[in-house]
């Protein structure tokens, strides 16, 4: 078994703003020619779903992605489609978008197509989120709407993802540090991304901002090309 990698996203995607940190996920995929899958799930609740897989699919078409196709996973039930599930278990890159971020976890979660996206990843798939997309992919997530912790999908350990981290993200921390202060918070800029080596240990930051880690009651910074780990100390 090959386990793959993962792509932690701040947001502001396909602006031509995550060029670096995306063009790295490819060569990790496995190039030009690897099938690309967007799930635009977290932006249903306001219908800007086709909007937003539109925008993915034309962003990296514009990267030169051969195979890439926004899936309509948009609720509970194409969730559990087991077309949409079989089309992930083959992609080689999987990209959630930013949007309403306990809508795409519970949305997500115990689902037939993220146990699909959990088998591409086992098998050396890279598994990418921006924003809520982000989020989601942690252990624990921030609910700005009702303010609460909630259980993500666990692939990155003990860790939580304050995305916008240079707009609005870094005003989440004083709260969270209090709340769940055994868990290390993962502040990333807008137009920035960490991917990391394939055993979820190391982390490299890509793009034009930082990743800034609130953990032990200490807060640290790495800018473009800085390697860091998340593991506790």
């Amino acid at each position: 078994m090959n386990m793959g990698y993962l792509l932690l996203e701040g947001g502001a995607e396909f602006g031509g703003r995550m060029r670096d940190p995306d063009l790295r996920a490819l060569e990790l995929a496995g190039g030009f020619d690897a099938p690309l899958r967007i799930l635009p799930t977290a932006a249903a609740p306001d219908r800007n779903h086709v909007n937003a897989g539109n925008n993915g699919v034309r962003w990296f078409q514009g990267l030169g992605v051969r195979d890439v196709v926004s899936v309509p996973l948009i609720d509970k039930a194409s969730a559990n489609d087991k077309a949409i599930a079989e089309s992930l278990r083959e992609a080689k890159l999987i990209y959630l978008l930013g949007g309403f971020t306990h809508y795409l976890g519970q949305t997500l979660k115990d689902s037939l197509t993220w146990k699909a996206a959990a088998d591409a990843y086992r098998n050396g798939a890279v598994i990418a989120g921006s924003s809520a997309g982000a989020m989601v992919m942690c252990e624990f997530y921030y609910d700005p709407y009702t303010r609460k912790v909630q259980e993500g999908l666990n692939l990155v350990s003990n860790s939580l993802v304050l995305p916008h981290h240079n707009t609005f993200g870094k005003n989440w921390a004083p709260q969270l540090t209090r709340e769940i202060p055994k868990v290390t918070l993962l502040g990333i800029d807008e137009q920035t991304g960490m991917i990391d080596d394939g055993e979820n240990h190391s982390w490299k930051v890509y793009g034009r901002g930082a990743v800034t880690l609130y953990r032990g009651g200490k807060v640290e910074t790495h800018k473009e090309g800085e390697i860091f780990s998340t593991m506790s100390f």
